[in-house]
């Protein structure tokens, strides 16, 4: 191997070691070697076999040491047990992501602290290191470094990446003053129907952005002599349409106004961090956002994403599932609000402390405890809307909610074409759920949850309900090949054992 290779592989391995929370000679013990030869694997200087390197993925989960293609991973769930105990609300996926996109807003080095280490994280970073931009994991943290090059260098982009994300839309709104021409693969993540961005281009066509759609790309060229000669109105009031408007707002020489703005919480972290970069916006929180632009941004800038109020809100599903009393911790309360007035509605209890604020100084967070009882279905429908109605990524755990209450419950998921469908999965391990057309599941309670085997939808919530179904079914379940889970949560399966579950990881042999 070359040396710069080795260097790499074990840099790769000390950050996958790191990220395990073993020591060097945790990972010695465990595969029968010294202490002395792991720090020599790290640094580089050690050769490597590719027995050695498999027996390293084997301790450290990490497929990218695994020898050839070790399969997709598992989960088996021994469930039927009540959870108890206290739990940290992660920081959030979705604001981690926006902020990874608008790092390239900065010719200054950014810091991302406590920044969630999930797939979808690295799908982004695997793209950004591929044009250029130097990203490193702090030792020992959660906390990233990011440092842009002089120039992106587009051509060398990993599509494979890329295209396993729905996030690289957003480097439009960034890259469209950093480049005249520029294309992007088309955009993935998660199986949810078709979703057009003809929005995100409606609003960028403001800054002269134009796209011709390619085979396999978006093409995209910047007509510099248009700006906004008005109000940008959304045509919806989507989290990353709104996204991607601020990030070619943020480099636009003169002041921007964005009306149907979302206001939900990545829009709002995303805002706070373009603040810390000097931009000035008015109306945060609001649909209407007025944004004073800097043509150049070179600063060296410190930000701390707050809470994932979905996170959150799968917690308090897993509770109600086992119907378990566990305090939930770091709850960011302002983005839980209309989701705990729904709950409440339907009979649930819980303790809540006083009010405090996340580390970004500015998210109102509180630690939350469950207090289990019986539920009742509710009156009406249960339906998403735009913040501050219930997150629609809330929706699918209000399914598995449902079928814990005795009665009927309509679920209307209007935004996406088929993820309803995916809540039929719950069939499985026992609800009663009723498709009546690819938006709306009637589902009957209370649910005798079963054991089972199932593959994991496609989608990622709909795939952490049948999980947290399985939380509550006696016996044994296994989910099989949980990427999709991986791409949105950090550790879960570890997080949940740690409250009393029984959920092992594995593959196939």
């Amino acid at each position: 191997m070359r040396e710069n290779y080795l260097g790499r592989i074990g840099t790769l391995i000390r950050d996958a070691r790191r990220h395990q929370g073993l020591t060097q000679n945790d990972l010695a013990d465990s595969l029968g070697t010294s202490q002395s030869a792991v720090a020599r694997i790290e640094q580089g200087r050690q050769n490597l076999s590719l027995e050695m390197l498999a027996r390293i993925g084997q301790s450290l989960d990490s497929e990218f040491v695994s020898l050839g293609h070790s399969g997709p991973q598992h989960l088996r769930i021994v469930g039927g047990t009540k959870l108890s105990g206290a739990i940290d609300v992660k920081t959030s996926k979705n604001a981690a992501v926006a902020l990874l996109c608008a790092s390239l807003l900065n010719h200054g080095r950014t810091t991302l602290r406590n920044l969630a280490r999930i797939e979808e994280v690295n799908r982004i970073l695997e793209v950004l290191t591929s044009i250029g931009v130097k990203t490193r994991w702090l030792p020992d943290s959660n906390d990233l470094e990011i440092t842009p090059p002089a120039r992106l260098n587009l051509s060398a982009m990993d599509l494979d990446a890329a295209r396993r994300t729905r996030t690289v839309i957003m480097f439009l709104g960034p890259l469209l003053h950093e480049l005249d021409e520029f294309r992007l693969p088309y955009v993935g993540g998660c199986d949810l129907g078709t979703r057009t961005v003809e929005p995100h281009l409606q609003a960028l066509r403001a800054f002269g952005l134009n796209i011709t759609a390619g085979a396999g790309f978006y093409d995209a060229k910047v007509d510099r002599a248009v700006s906004p000669s008005k109000a940008i109105v959304l045509t919806e009031r989507g989290d990353t349409v709104t996204e991607n408007a601020l990030m070619a707002a943020a480099r636009h020489d003169g002041v921007s106004v964005i009306r149907n703005a979302s206001s939900n919480y990545m829009v709002q972290d995303l805002c706070f961090y373009l603040q810390a970069l000097g931009v000035t916006i008015e109306g945060i929180g609001s649909t209407t956002l007025t944004i004073h632009g800097q043509r150049v941004i070179d600063v060296d800038v410190e930000f701390s994403p707050s809470e994932d109020p979905i996170e959150a809100m799968s917690l308090l599903a897993a509770a109600v599932v086992t119907e378990s009393a566990i305090t939930i911790r770091r709850v960011p309360i302002e983005f839980l609000e209309i989701e705990l007035a729904q709950l409440e509605g339907m009979g649930m209890k819980y303790d809540m402390t006083p009010e405090y604020r996340s580390a970004n100084g500015l998210t109102r967070l509180v630690d939350l405890t469950t207090i289990p009882g019986p539920l009742t279905a509710p009156a009406d429908k249960i339906h998403p809307m735009p913040f501050p109605g219930l997150n629609i990524d809330n929706l699918p755990f209000f399914a598995i909610i449902a079928a814990c209450a005795t009665g009927t419950t309509m679920i209307h998921d209007w935004v996406y074409d088929n993820r309803a469908i995916y809540l039929t999965e719950l069939t499985k391990v026992g609800a009663k759920v009723q498709l009546l057309d690819p938006h709306r599941v009637l589902i009957e309670g209370p649910t005798r949850w079963r054991a089972a085997e199932v593959i994991c939808p496609p989608a990622l919530r709909p795939a952490v309900v049948v999980l947290l179904a399985m939380l509550a079914a006696p016996g044994t379940s296994v989910l099989r090949n949980v990427y999709v889970i991986n791409r949105g949560y950090e550790d879960l399966a570890q997080r949940l054992n740690a409250l009393g579950a029984t959920v092992e990881t594995f593959r196939d042999i």
